[in-house]
């Protein structure tokens, strides 16, 4: 039977719920769903935002990881002049300067000034092959030598080459294999001043060269000994 209250009806339903009741538990049950949904989709979207954020950042981190490499590479690139059994390689200077005063022009040198002659050192990279042109012959004792730059860094072991007229306060007769030396020669960044002792030497007839590696022209190389070279053919 239909009862009416306040001009609102009121069904009682077959579970015994009055029809209002179950209109308003659809309502509920609906609203849930919807707030549900707009949970769900926000979790989704911020699932989605942390994983484009990770995603971003990895790949942010990819990139500056590859610039260090390239970086790295770029600087082992450059490097890659600078340092060959202690010769320093490319850190010689690109212009030797004159010859030392003191130093003895050789009487009659096997390949006197002008002389066109290939290398076959290998003091820096690149060296050994290049043609090259003797700008000057010299008598004299030259050195292999031990030392420790200026200012630190790694010691330099067996340099080729130092001249007698290139340490301070030479003496008349050669600094025997082992003796104390102090380097007055700059061929390369903290060499001057140095200190270090002879490891070998000999008393060939000494040269200074100019000669072209890597399509740069080296001029005044010092040093070159006689068994060095060849005529070029």
């Amino acid at each position: 039977m239909a009862h009416s209250r306040s001009g609102q009806g009121t069904a009682t339903t077959t579970d015994g719920r009055t029809a209002g009741a179950s209109s308003g538990w659809r309502r509920v049950t609906a609203g849930a769903v919807a707030v549900g949904a707009v949970v769900t989709l926000a979790a989704c979207s911020g699932g989605d935002d942390a994983t484009s954020s990770a995603a971003g950042t990895s790949a942010a981190a990819t990139s500056a990881a590859a610039g260090t490499t390239g970086d790295a590479q770029g600087a082992d690139g450059m490097s890659g002049m600078d340092g060959m059994d202690g010769m320093g390689e490319m850190d010689h200077r690109m212009d030797g300067g004159p010859a030392p005063a003191g130093i003895r022009p050789a009487a009659s040198p096997r390949y006197p000034v002008g002389s066109k002659v290939t290398l076959t050192a290998e003091h820096m990279e690149g060296m050994a092959e290049s043609e090259a042109t003797v700008v000057g012959a010299f008598d004299t004792t030259t050195y292999a030598v031990n030392y420790t730059p200026v200012g630190g860094g790694d010691p330099v072991v067996d340099h080729k080459w130092v001249v007698q007229e290139e340490l301070e306060n030479p003496s008349a007769n050669p600094v025997p294999d082992g003796g104390e030396i102090t380097i007055l020669a700059d061929h390369m960044d903290g060499m001057k001043g140095a200190h270090g002792t002879v490891a070998s030497s000999t008393k060939q007839t000494v040269y200074m060269v100019d000669y072209t590696v890597a399509g740069m022209t080296v001029r005044n190389h010092k040093w070159v000994v006689e068994d060095e070279m060849e005529p070029r053919s």
